[in-house]
């Protein structure tokens, strides 16, 4: 994964501050929730229109987010949005599977006061957002929840491949929440916040064991 050390740092060079932060978020979140669907081309000068951003900025951001696979740079034809690879979200819940119950653990292991704040209160307000059928407000929840103990295991290393492989694989996980009942998100939140529990607790094996029941099955399991 190439890239600087701080792309994923709340306090480094995309701090959320910062407008290219700010439009990669944007445009991340449209992408995952189909807004900018696979192959649709992005034009930059649009895209600053769309989320009141400059241009400069929007180009950083899809810098970024082509260095994690989420968008295509092609000759003749510009940047698209990356097609839903299914085989590459297979390997993404492969690796997954061997880094975040470990990033977990950590997390459980080295979290500090300021981590714990965001780690239990990325979900607040998820059962109105449920009751709602807020998509995008769940996504945001999420991502806030799987950063923040990402970086609570104070490796920013180990968080940048965390937070890089979390947003291919969240495309199916998008996909998988729009078909399940208000009962079973909120399963998945709760979930969640046990986790955030057994951080809390400075319980690493439970950290563990519970971050690999929420990464769950890949899209071939779901399809068999």
């Amino acid at each position: 994964m190439k890239g600087p050390l701080n792309s994923v740092e709340p306090h480094g060079d995309w701090a959320p501050g910062l407008q290219k932060a700010r439009l990669y978020e944007l445009i991340l979140q449209d992408i995952i929730l189909g807004e900018l669907p696979p192959m649709q081309v992005l034009e930059e000068k649009a895209l600053a229109a769309r989320y009141a951003g400059g241009v400069a900025g929007v180009r950083e951001a899809l810098g970024r987010l082509a260095i994690e696979g989420l968008v295509v740079r092609r000759p003749r034809v510009g940047t698209i949005v990356a097609p839903m690879d299914v085989t590459e979200i297979e390997h993404a819940f492969e690796v997954r599977r061997m880094l975040e119950g470990r990033t977990a653990a950590l997390a459980a292991r080295n979290r500090r006061p300021a981590d714990l704040v965001a780690i239990t209160a990325a979900f607040e307000g998820a059962e109105a957002a449920i009751e709602a059928g807020d998509f995008r407000a769940m996504l945001a929840m999420d991502h806030a929840f799987h950063r923040a103990v990402a970086f609570a295991a104070q490796n920013p290393t180990l968080a940048r491949f965390v937070i890089a492989l979390q947003n291919v694989a969240t495309r199916f996980w998008i996909w998988q929440m729009e078909k399940q009942t208000p009962e079973e998100q909120m399963a998945d939140v709760v979930l969640h916040r046990a986790l955030a529990q057994a951080i809390v607790d400075r319980d690493p094996a439970a950290a563990e064991a519970i971050c690999a029941q929420l990464i769950g099955e890949p899209p071939s399991a779901q399809r068999a």
